[in-house]
């Protein structure tokens, strides 16, 4: 038995179609159709019942395919292993973040740790807001996330890394663009663009809290869960809405930051991990992180 037989096992149980799976694995679908007869040859019963427009495991394809992820697991473990006798850090880590909001954080970290350990593979994962990040964290989908602080009561582990105030984000034309500072309660009667409630965003929750404080709920006629597109939407005068400060670097054309008047509202910008989480690669680049992701002062 050769492991990439085992792989090719792996990817087809997966995915239930043998094209899908030969894309995934970056070869052909009849080499990789030999692959996984040549693995049924050697066990001596079928994986999987074909026919011309489905496929599925067999009783003993899904009893192999616990065995086939541990086999893989523990070949990753060793490889692992022998990348540190030699002090090479390697491994796989997968990072959660929102987008836009991240812009200031999450570039330097990873620009950090590919240069520094480039036998680490980084996944990034966007859109993902602060509540899917907790769920995903202590689910193991994600090893580390970019979250609003404070989280709800959970066993994750996270550190403040950013505090940003936040700012009305108006269109060029809106009458108070050239405001130096605004106060919050002269959006009272405004149309506002926000991220979609009930997901979890910090954002969004922010948002709502600092204009409830202001004596008003706002008015949210368009939900969306792409902060810069929010910028775009406000641009494209479909509205106003509170943003954290650093994405005044970001403004498309036709939209204008103006700060908000004391009191300001802040957004708390954190990361967050799940301590049971096994990772030595999570260790190496939480460290990274304290150094260049400080906890401001």
């Amino acid at each position: 038995m050769e492991v990439r037989w085992l792989e090719a096992f792996v990817a087809v149980a997966e995915e239930l179609h043998f094209g899908r799976a030969a894309t995934r694995l970056h070869m052909a679908q009849s080499p990789l159709s030999q692959t996984v007869r040549k693995l049924e040859k050697d066990i001596g019963v079928p994986l999987f019942e074909r026919n011309t427009r489905s496929v599925a495991l067999t009783a003993a394809g899904r009893s192999l395919l616990p065995h086939a992820y541990r086999a893989l697991e523990e070949l990753e473990v060793a490889r692992q292993a022998a990348h540190a006798s030699v002090g090479t850090v390697y491994g796989h880590l997968t990072i959660g973040f929102t987008g836009a909001i991240n812009h200031r954080t999450l570039p330097v970290l990873t620009r950090v740790l590919r240069r520094r350990f480039p036998d680490i593979a980084l996944s990034l994962q966007g859109r993902v807001v602060t509540g899917d990040a907790v769920a995903q964290l202590q689910q193991g989908t994600l090893d580390l996330a970019f979250v609003g602080l404070p989280l709800d009561p959970s066993p994750l582990e996270s550190r403040l890394i950013a505090r940003e105030p936040l700012g009305a984000v108006v269109p060029v034309d809106h009458p108070l663009a050239n405001s130096v500072r605004l106060d919050l309660g002269a959006l009272r009667d405004e149309d506002f663009i926000a991220m979609p409630a009930g997901r979890g965003s910090d954002l969004e929750r922010t948002t709502t809290a600092a204009c409830v404080a202001a004596g008003f709920r706002p008015r949210v006629v368009q939900e969306i869960g792409d902060p810069f597109m929010i910028l775009t939407l406000v641009a494209a005068g479909v509205g106003v809405s509170l943003v954290s400060e650093g994405m005044s670097e970001i403004l498309p054309h036709g939209a204008v930051y103006v700060p908000l008047a004391d009191p300001q509202p802040y957004l708390r910008h954190g990361l967050a991990w799940s301590p049971s989480n096994p990772s030595k690669v999570l260790r190496v680049v939480l460290d990274v992180a304290s150094e260049v992701l400080p906890t401001p002062s």
